[in-house]
């Protein structure tokens, strides 16, 4: 006799198929990210970060630009571990934090010579348990979405990896503050350069 469960995970797998199929039809060109890192910042909030079969919706992300930002990688100039920030725009820059959690970029860049976007946070939309804290932080959410260094490098333009237009995020909704944990880049450290959705309960740190 069929599990009286059964059903119901048949009907959500063909939800979240659909819903992954409508995501590939939104996914963002990669000439999308060829702009003001600060401008791409701002208008990933309210977009779908898509992984494989999972998918959140990016609520909370930060500004990283070239040499000049203390804050930054680039800081250091073009090395083994950053040089994508120096690529093309619409790559991924992954990396390990306190040897423990991996961080999620994506590269962001008009004429300047480097730039990339943390995404800080998601909030549960496809394969993902519905529970705000699931991707609260750039550590949860590369595990929630399966994303680690082995993710590193790569164009946004395929289907099992990309971003996705979502949500309309408008502009009163929005607040930018001082990044967080730059407390060593000086004055760098109280740029705005962090963007959040105001009272998402999926942002990290201060809300």
């Amino acid at each position: 006799m069929p599990s009286p469960g059964r059903p119901e995970r048949g009907r959500l797998a063909a939800e979240s198929k659909d819903a992954l199929a409508s995501l590939r039809a939104q996914r963002l060109p990669l000439g999308w990210y060829a702009r003001e890192t600060e401008a791409v910042a701002r208008a990933l909030l309210g977009c779908a970060l898509v992984h494989g079969d999972r998918a959140g919706v990016i609520v909370e992300t930060e500004a990283y630009l070239g040499p000049e930002d203390l804050a930054s990688h680039a800081r250091f100039g073009s090395t083994a571990r950053n040089a994508v920030m120096f690529g093309a725009a619409g790559t991924t820059y992954v990396y390990l934090c306190y040897g423990v959690h991996e961080m999620f970029n994506i590269v962001a860049r008009d004429r300047r010579e480097a730039g990339a976007v943390l995404v800080r946070a998601v909030a549960p939309l496809v394969g993902l348990p519905d529970d705000a804290r699931v991707g609260r932080g750039p550590g949860k959410l590369t595990r929630a979405l399966a994303l680690s260094r082995a993710q590193h490098g790569r164009l946004l333009d395929g289907d099992g990896l990309f971003v996705a237009a979502h949500e309309r995020v408008r502009p009163r909704d929005v607040v930018r503050s001082p990044r967080i944990g730059v407390d060593y880049a000086g004055a760098w450290a109280a740029r705005p350069l962090r963007f959040i959705i105001a009272g998402h309960p999926a942002v990290s740190g201060q809300r």
